[in-house]
């Protein structure tokens, strides 16, 4: 019996992840980042949770996803709701996971064809 992977054309990947980096498509990301379904890969100015603001949510919305898993970090911490507005408003779904959670997460709805972006923050 032949195996193949099946990954969707033009899609992202989320290969490995550790407490410092996260592997997309192959590779090394040592900042926070953004990983949509399909497309570029972007930095996310984002160093700590707490430095969490309205504006980083709003530039997650303005790719347009259909769902948010958003990686809080080594452990799950929410951010409040105030500051997603945007995304509810958008009518933008939105999860809390630790980051290793968000990966796995995030490309098992990125393999079904979903319009999913992993907002992943990696601290300094």
């Amino acid at each position: 019996m032949k195996f193949q992977l099946d990954q969707p054309q033009g899609g992202n990947n989320i290969s490995r992840h550790d407490g410092q980096s996260v592997w997309v498509n192959g590779v090394e990301h040592r900042r926070s980042l953004l990983v949509p379904w399909q497309g570029t890969v972007v930095e996310w100015t984002l160093t700590r949770f707490e430095d969490l603001t309205a504006e980083h949510f709003e530039r997650i919305r303005a790719l347009k996803p259909e769902l948010v898993i958003f990686g809080s970090g080594s452990r799950i911490r929410f951010a409040r709701p105030q500051l997603y507005r945007a995304l509810i408003d958008a009518r933008i779904g939105m999860e809390t996971m630790d980051i290793g959670a968000a990966c796995r997460t995030y490309n098992v709805l990125a393999s079904e064809g979903r319009s999913v972006l992993a907002a992943l923050l990696i601290e300094a």
